[in-house]
């Protein structure tokens, strides 16, 4: 270690003070990276006697591990006043001890001469927030896993409900019950295919195509006796959206395409689809279940709105959507409208 070189004087003793008293690690170095003055905290944070880093070249600091080759680079561009080190980010590895993740800020104080230039190396050491983010990362990852497997087991306990709503309503005598069976039947199918699709995809974030052609496919398989006469055509841009909403459009295509399914083709013979539409853009969304059957029947004979059209006008008022329903001779269309944002 060599002694300290002779240079014109600092401006005044309050500079060499302010080095020593601050908080965060500091160190002043001179145009040739040799430690005038350093920070106690420094030397308290690096584990180094301020006797003797005060004159020592800053690659001698410590068992040597200053002497990082590109830091050294950085430190002479900067003394030079060609380059200023911003968040420079370093792994300080020493010898027994763990290695110390390090981000350096330096900048010129003095270039009034050549002789004259100091600088200024601030050091933060951002160890524990590294291993923090790591830990916090590792524990997303683990989150992410257990939802994952949560919504699996969810999906195959909705799976054995909807199984044994089937055989209840295989069981019971009476009509009408058998219909609210099977009705509880499809609603229960369309939740677990949500579920299949969200342990399928990114955490929040579904896909609304396959999300819906599933639903549709699973709904058809049960209620449609003959797909060469019956069918659902599914028209869905590439939308992704949260859980929250695909629950809530899932639900009313199950409840639309089921009150379709039930009331728009008397004739099991006569030929029938519904097709099912979703779109989104900047100034809105809009889903629509349209269908070709028998369409709206008169005021006179229209019945008193079931639960389905509840469900379908709650859960639309819950996306602050709008309802409209047109008679479209033949059939029905069924538009739900959203517009605003997405």
């Amino acid at each position: 270690m060599r002694s300290a070189p002779s240079l014109p004087p600092l401006p005044n003793s309050l500079g060499i003070a302010l080095v020593i008293s601050s908080a965060t690690p500091l160190l002043l170095l001179d145009k040739d990276l040799c430690v005038e003055a350093a920070s106690r905290s420094f030397c308290s944070a690096f584990g180094l006697d301020p006797a003797l880093v005060v004159g020592a070249d800053l690659s001698a600091l410590g068992d040597g591990e200053w002497a990082a080759p590109q830091l050294r680079s950085l430190l002479r561009a900067t003394i030079a006043g060609n380059a200023a080190i911003d968040a420079y980010e370093m792994e300080l590895i020493r010898t027994g001890q763990p290695t110390l993740y390090l981000i350096l800020n330096a900048h010129l104080l003095e270039i009034d001469g050549a002789d004259q230039r100091r600088m200024a190396l601030a050091v933060l050491d951002v160890t524990e927030i590294r291993k923090a983010k790591k830990a916090w990362a590792a524990a997303e990852r683990e989150k992410d896993v257990l939802l994952r497997e949560l919504q699996h087991r969810v999906a195959n306990s909705l799976q054995i409900i909807a199984s044994v709503l089937m055989q209840s309503a295989r069981r019971v005598q009476s009509d009408e019950a058998r219909l609210h069976l099977h009705d509880a039947h499809h609603r229960v199918m369309s939740i677990a295919t949500l579920q299949r699709q969200l342990a399928a995809g990114t955490p929040g974030d579904v896909k609304l195509r396959a999300y819906l052609n599933d639903l549709c496919d699973s709904i058809g398989a049960s209620m449609i006796f003959d797909h060469s006469v019956t069918r659902i055509n599914v028209i869905v841009d590439d939308t992704s959206t949260s859980a929250d909403v695909s629950v809530s459009l899932g639900l009313i295509v199950t409840e639309l395409v089921i009150n379709a399914l039930k009331h728009a083709f008397p004739n099991p013979a006569k030929a029938g689809c519904i097709t099912v539409e979703y779109w989104s853009r900047p100034t809105g969304w809009e889903l629509t279940v349209t269908d070709d059957g028998i369409g709206m029947p008169p005021e006179d004979e229209a019945k008193k709105p079931g639960l389905g059209t509840g469900i379908v006008d709650a859960l639309s008022n819950q996306l602050d959507a709008t309802v409209i329903v047109t008679d479209t001779a033949p059939g029905t269309r069924v538009a739900i409208t959203h517009l605003g944002k997405v």
